[in-house]
């Protein structure tokens, strides 16, 4: 850091706004970690800092001219941090941090392992369990014990060092003191003990060996899931064409699309995606918004509608004037939501860091009081060290440090195996707690493409005559709904006639010749301008029922109508059922006709549902959700659900969804079923109920032996006994997990 001062971090803000200020923070272990920054940000004059432990970053708000960023830099060093602008990192610096951390993580874990596998060998001679049933805590020399040990203690385990003095110094306890006080008495006393000869008494090298081996797989873990965090928003970037076709003196040519402004004129033709935000101003198509909107069903477009950016153009050319470019776009407005959403702080609470900002200080002053009692009682110091090492091995972390990433481990592990794929340990925690699951419609609830659900016949044709002569005249279109009658003519086994003269009138309908018969089908009011007379009685309760209709002509005379939607999928009533049963409740939110939506409510019982939803709505209506005091999940599978699933507590993508609804989620579900959200939860509330049966293990250790060591009832190597029981308890309950089944 140079000696000069910065300039205030935003001066761009009017003097009557709040200035912003992002630092992209490294060093921070566990969530006391960023409970300790946060508090440290929050004591400079006029800050109001939050700190988000799973981003690595530190959003301070203040007033304009009242801090610096040297100021900001300078108080997260204090505090035992490191800390840069985060505006200066650009995408590719932050993964390749991320895989830089990971390469290093993983080396010191192998390195660790190696060191400490000839300790861990050991282990069970300590306790009578090598061929002969003898004790032996000198399998291994103990010079070599040392030489073995030394390494993993002062070189992989520094950073529990560092880090516990940084929290010591912030004026709390975290995971690392506990590491580094257990691990540092253990070996501390081990290495008196070897220099000073005294083979009567025992050495414990490995306790200190492996349960930083074993934190270090923990460390390794949280590096791997951390390289993940900017995957859903380089997806939506992705999303953003680089190119725009204008036209110049009569020619088409490609622009970068950061030369397009509001009011320019761009070209979209058949298979285009939209460069930027606009308002068509010739033309007629049928735009894909799939991509933004999630439904299947392409959008008429016409002179005065919008277009969005990513979304791709049908089968006709339009000419568009740019409304929206840059930041500016829908789609980077979406970005934006999810990137606000991914920043913000959860309110997650971590048990252990809770305990043992209490706990460490606790046993320490029971140590010293345990050495200073016996010293003074007996005048043995060596009786009085023994006694107060004793306190300090039964208080050892082992157990404390297994309790919640076994679970973790073995929990996820049989999600992996019933098609869940959970992100972060973070939702499983949360996952248990939820009241409220909001859902897509399309690809969630319902298939996710259109079919042909009924076909009406009339006037003496046949479903069979009708539904060949409208996929004749479909065959050669590409628009969805043309796929699924000539998908549903396919299914049935059906001939069809070749055409002649076909004409696509574009966003309406398709005329032509099958056979020798004019044959004319499109929306019923396109059918309706021509002249042809359809039957409302046919066509009323299928758009009733929020269907999207076909009206089918031959020779000028209406012969029947052919109703596409998007289906239901098998499972969702079953699975909404089983939700409710278990307390959560189901509400829809689509941007869906409220017909289809009412529709699509009544078939799957759920109660309460919202049509027409965009896709910064469907945030919006989650964070209603949750200042109501929900507890809130979302599931869904498309680009527009990628902002509610990020603002959820909780979130689970639907396997087929887009790549960034998976990125987006907590949870991925394999299967295309709302089953897995139950299956979801089922296993988190198992999991929960290991951690905590896990904790309480870990300190029921503890609470009977710290008294005992006192006392002088326990010595080092029963202390030592104890604690790996308590570990050995701590994991082969967590292997009970194994048992857990997906339900149905």
């Amino acid at each position: 850091m140079t000696a000069q001062s910065s300039p205030p971090a935003s001066p761009s803000q009017s003097a009557s706004e709040n200035a912003t200020l992002e630092l992209a923070i490294s060093g921070m272990t566990c969530a006391a970690c960023s409970t300790r920054l946060e508090k440290v940000l929050n004591r400079l004059p006029g800050v109001e800092a939050t700190v988000n432990l799973a981003t690595e970053r530190a959003t301070l708000h203040f007033e304009p001219g009242a801090l610096t960023l040297d100021a900001a830099k300078a108080a997260v060093e204090r505090a035992g941090f490191g800390a840069s602008e985060a505006a200066t990192i650009v995408r590719e610096e932050a993964r390749a941090k991320q895989k830089a951390e990971w390469d290093v993580e993983l080396r010191h874990f192998w390195i660790a392992a190696a060191l400490s596998l000839p300790l861990a060998l050991q282990m069970p001679a300590m306790f009578g369990l090598w061929p002969g049933g003898e004790v032996q805590h000198d399998l291994v020399p103990r010079w070599l014990q040392l030489l073995l040990a030394t390494p993993v203690q002062f070189w992989l385990g520094a950073r529990f060092y560092r880090g516990a003095w940084a929290s010591l110094r912030g004026g709390g306890a975290n995971m690392d003191v506990l590491v580094a006080l257990g691990t540092s008495m253990a070996y501390f006393y081990s290495l008196v003990v070897t220099l000073a000869t005294r083979h009567d008494l025992h050495v414990y090298f490995e306790a200190s060996a492996m349960i930083i081996t074993l934190i270090l797989l923990g460390k390794l873990l949280e590096a791997r899931a951390k390289a993940r965090t900017t995957a859903a928003l380089d997806a939506l970037l992705r999303l953003q064409p680089k190119m725009a076709r204008i036209e110049r003196d009569g020619v088409l040519v490609e622009v970068p699309v950061e030369a397009l402004s509001p009011g320019t004129m761009f070209i979209l033709r058949p298979g285009d995606a939209v460069p930027v935000d606009g308002v068509v101003e010739e033309g007629n198509s049928a735009l894909n918004e799939a991509m933004l909107t999630g439904e299947s069903l392409p959008v008429d477009k016409q002179p005065g509608d919008k277009v969005f950016a990513a979304t791709v153009n049908g089968d006709a050319l339009l000419r568009c004037r740019a409304t929206g470019v840059g930041a500016s776009t829908l789609l980077a407005g979406i970005i934006r939501l999810v990137e606000q959403a991914q920043g913000s702080k959860a309110p997650v609470q971590r048990l252990a860091d809770r305990i043992a900002a209490v706990f460490v200080p606790v046993v320490v002053a029971i140590a010293s009081l345990t050495f200073a009692a016996w010293w003074l009682w007996s005048g043995d110091f060596q009786l009085a060290l023994i006694n107060a090492v004793a306190v300090l091995v039964i208080a050892c972390p082992c157990a404390l440090g297994l309790a919640t990433p076994t679970a973790i481990m073995v929990g996820t592990g049989q999600g992996a195996r019933a098609g869940m794929l959970v992100k972060n340990a973070e939702a499983l925690e949360l996952a248990e707690r939820l009241t409220v699951l909001a859902v897509d419609k399309t690809g969630t609830v319902t298939e996710g493409k259109p079919a042909v659900t009924d076909v009406v016949p009339t006037g003496g044709w046949t479903r069979s005559t009708l539904l060949a002569a409208a996929a004749a005249l479909e065959q050669s279109s590409a628009h969805p709904i043309a796929a699924a009658v000539v998908e549903a003519a396919q299914a049935e086994g059906l001939t069809l006639e070749r055409t002649n003269d076909v004409r696509a009138v574009a966003g309406k309908g398709v005329e032509g010749r099958v056979g020798d018969q004019q044959v004319m089908l499109g929306a019923p009011a396109f059918l309706v301008a021509q002249g042809v007379s359809v039957s409302e009685a046919d066509s009323a309760p299928l758009a009733a029922a929020g269907k999207t209709l076909v009206a089918v002509a031959v020779d000028g005379t209406y012969v029947g109508v052919i109703a596409v939607a998007d289906r239901v999928r098998s499972d969702s009533a079953a699975a909404v059922e089983r939700l409710q049963r278990n307390g959560v409740k189901v509400v829809m939110l689509t941007g869906d006709h409220p017909a289809t939506a009412q529709a699509i409510a009544e078939q799957t019982g759920i109660a309460e549902w919202r049509a027409g939803v965009l896709p910064a709505d469907k945030a919006a209506a989650v964070n209603e959700l949750r200042a109501a005091g929900e507890r809130v999940g979302m599931a869904g599978d498309g680009i527009n659900d990628a902002p509610a699933l990020a603002a959820a507590e909780v979130s689970f993508a639907i396997g087929v969804g887009a790549d960034v609804a998976v990125e987006a989620a907590d949870i991925t579900l394999v299967r295309n079923s709302l089953h897995g959200v139950a299956d979801a939860i089922d296993l988190s509330r198992a999991t929960l109920s290991k951690i905590r049966q896990n904790l309480f293990f870990a300190f029921i250790y503890n609470v009977l032996g710290i008294p005992l060591a006192a006392m002088g009832m326990l010595n080092p190597v029963v202390a030592g006994a104890a604690m790996a029981m308590s570990s050995v308890s701590v994991v082969s309950n967590s292997l009970l997990l194994k048992r857990w089944k997906p339900g149905r």
